[in-house]
């Protein structure tokens, strides 16, 4: 696993932001050409079946099975795109042995501290690889695909390690809710599946949740202040009562 932290500070490197407004899939050029780079590592680790689907442009290849036994075929899979801010220059900065308090997040003024995030507390000694705080990271998705590969190539680097059939997928746009809409759950062949993205170590989650949204235009009635009682109608107040109406678990505040 010793490639790993050098993989995904390549991989963060590469600006494959998604982008909401447009059309094309994957939505951006760049998660395009990151994915082809990916495509062409799988064939150098040495993984079967490597293709890009030809209408969802996920990257899928197949770890084959390398014992006799009977067991489910497993699906491992990532997300290139990272959310909508910016990723050009993403510099990481690498916290060797963290040793508590707060991090500087290089001179931007941020910083990461434990009262706000008692989740660091958790990772006391161990390596933490940060944003300088002028850009994201881009760790949601790139560690899950720096993870899979990395698996990908230490099984292939042990074969006497046992294992069923694994299948892989790297797929675009998934920050923007569009990339399971064209997920091909038949050609990708697994039995189970599990996507890598983000959680505490050993964690696993089985919930799922509604990425969907729906853009409401909400027109108000302008009348001039010296004849707008009970004429004028205050946009923005409409807008409260709309939010205010809805029942708090339906919700987003």
């Amino acid at each position: 696993m010793e490639n790993l932290l050098d993989r995904f500070l390549r991989y963060v490197k590469v600006n494959t932001r998604s982008n909401d407004q447009s059309t094309t899939v994957p939505s951006t050029p760049s998660q395009t050409a990151f994915l082809n780079t990916l495509k062409q590592e799988l064939i150098d680790l040495g993984m079967s079946n490597v293709r890009t689907h030809p209408t969802n442009a996920y990257v899928l290849a197949t770890l084959p099975a390398n014992t006799e036994k009977q067991v489910p075929t497993i699906g491992l899979l990532a997300h290139v795109d990272t959310a909508d801010f910016n990723a050009d220059g993403v510099n990481p900065q690498v916290v060797e042995n963290y040793a508590g308090g707060a991090i500087q997040l290089g001179d931007s003024g941020y910083q990461l501290d434990p009262t706000e995030f008692p989740s660091l507390n958790q990772y006391h000694g161990q390596t933490l690889i940060t944003t300088d705080g002028t850009t994201l990271l881009g760790a949601d998705d790139k560690a899950g695909v720096a993870e899979i590969m990395t698996l990908m190539e230490y099984l292939l680097a042990h074969p006497e390690i046992k294992h069923g059939t694994i299948q892989v997928g790297f797929g675009p746009d998934e920050e923007i809710g569009t990339g399971a809409d064209h997920f091909d759950v038949a050609d990708f062949d697994a039995d189970f599946a599990y996507t890598v993205d983000g959680g505490p170590m050993g964690q696993l989650e089985y919930e799922t949740f509604n990425a969907a949204q729906a853009t409401l235009k909400i027109t108000g009635k302008n009348v001039h202040t010296a004849t707008a009682k009970d004429t004028m109608v205050n946009a923005l107040q409409l807008a409260v009562d709309y939010q205010s109406a809805l029942a708090a678990a339906d919700r987003q505040n």
